[in-house]
């Protein structure tokens, strides 16, 4: 495919393609900022697109990619982690409201628990239950992958050890 071609279908597609970056961002001014993302994206890599394929498609995957990418990073960004000597992650037990006050007390033992762990143990472990895979938590602490696996799994084992009398 030849540059202007690749170029004029690229332009035929922005409005297309605008639709659906609203569609995704619900904010117009984020659309455009992903259309751009997407665009320009596409012509870095004009020579990754195969011919005779799908270039809406294409084009769409690049969108939705850049999105979750973009996602992610927001999402990450916004988890803080206490550097102090508590170094608990605010609101990182917010999963574990409840309705009765049975579960209350179970909660309030479970945070207590968490909390009096080593960070070392704990940041992990909280990253974990709030999502992050592995692999996110050993670059985000800057540790060894096998070393972020086997400190959520003592975790675990501690918290298994010490919570038993509250399982049912």
């Amino acid at each position: 495919m030849t540059t202007i071609h690749f170029n004029n279908k690229l332009v035929s597609m922005q409005d297309e393609l605008r639709r659906y970056a609203y569609k995704l961002t619900v904010d117009i001014n984020e659309a455009d900022d992903l259309l751009q993302e997407t665009s320009l994206k596409a012509l870095i890599n004009k020579d990754k697109f195969t011919e005779g394929t799908n270039f809406k498609g294409w084009m769409y995957t690049i969108m939705k990619n850049i999105f979750i990418n973009d996602y992610r990073k927001t999402s990450r960004e916004q988890t803080f982690v206490d550097k102090t000597d508590n170094l608990a992650m605010i609101d990182s037990m917010q999963h574990l409201y409840a309705d009765s006050t049975e579960q209350l007390h179970d909660n309030k033992e479970l945070k207590k628990v968490v909390n009096k762990l080593p960070g070392e143990f704990k940041i992990p472990f909280i990253m974990f239950t709030n999502g992050y895979k592995y692999k996110e938590i050993s670059e985000k602490l800057n540790i060894p992958i096998g070393t972020v696996k086997s400190r959520i799994f003592s975790t675990r084992k501690k918290l298994q050890n010490e919570l038993k009398d509250f399982v049912n």
